[in-house]
């Protein structure tokens, strides 16, 4: 007879089209004291999560029908608190950058281990209980201006300098928040790389450098030569403007 299974265990969602990965992932979960639900396709996928709440998806990439890309953006346009970790078997930085830049909160790559995935599985979700338990304390001061800019970091909003909000993916909003929490502090790349993905910078990963860089584009006067996210060679990065915070 098997044990009962905890109420409060987090609940994963394998979505891929692979039956063998399926059972393996299925058998590998459930041990380590997971609820694990299955699906081939991005259809069933949403039958899933229409009837079931999902504390994250391991999404893989080469699905029939919709692809992965396309349903992590769609995912986390629906939901933003869920967490997405990509899966794939090609070992390619402009998919993992795109997976990133569409909500993904985390990518690996076939043939992968389980003990590190399960590793990068607990990791998200302890980062996002920590920002359901620390909701109410970030609520009393967590809404900061800088250079005519406001950022809401308990309802995760950004607004310009004439009060139009601002689209971020959840890669840029982390990079960001860092930032404009300690604002003229060099942030290093292992720093955002723990924020963003939830384990230090691999010197062969550009996704800190282009998340950098897509933010530039969007907070950046048009026609400004200097960024007010300067670059400090051999060490990361830092916000180079004064920040106000107030309580939101």
């Amino acid at each position: 007879m098997q044990p009962a299974r905890d109420a409060h265990a987090p609940t994963l969602l394998v979505v891929d089209d692979d039956l063998v990965t399926q059972a393996r992932l299925s058998a590998y979960f459930s041990q380590e004291g997971y609820t694990v639900l299955l699906a081939g396709d991005g259809e069933a996928l949403w039958q899933t999560l229409a009837h079931t709440p999902v504390d994250l998806v391991l999404l893989d990439i080469n699905l029939p029908g919709q692809d992965g890309l396309s349903l992590a953006r769609d995912l986390r346009a629906r939901n933003g608190a869920i967490g997405i970790i990509l899966v794939t078997s090609r070992n390619d930085d402009v998919d993992k950058i795109v997976g990133l830049e569409v909500g993904a909160d985390d990518y690996v790559t076939k043939p992968f281990n389980p003990r590190e995935l399960l590793a990068r599985v607990k990791s998200l979700l302890r980062r996002a209980g920590e920002l359901r338990a620390g909701g109410r304390a970030a609520e009393r001061a967590e809404v900061f201006r800088f250079a005519g800019w406001t950022l809401d970091l308990p309802r995760r909003r950004l607004f310009d300098r004439a009060g139009a909000e601002v689209a971020l993916t959840r890669g840029e909003f982390e990079v960001l928040g860092l930032l404009v929490r300690h604002p003229g502090e060099v942030m290093s790349r292992d720093r955002l790389s723990r924020a963003v993905n939830g384990h230090d910078w691999d010197p062969q990963d550009r996704t800190i450098d282009v998340l950098v860089r897509r933010l530039r584009t969007k907070i950046d006067a048009e026609g400004e030569s200097d960024s007010l996210i300067t670059t400090v060679r051999g060490e990361g990065y830092r916000l180079a403007v004064e920040v106000q915070a107030r309580a939101s």
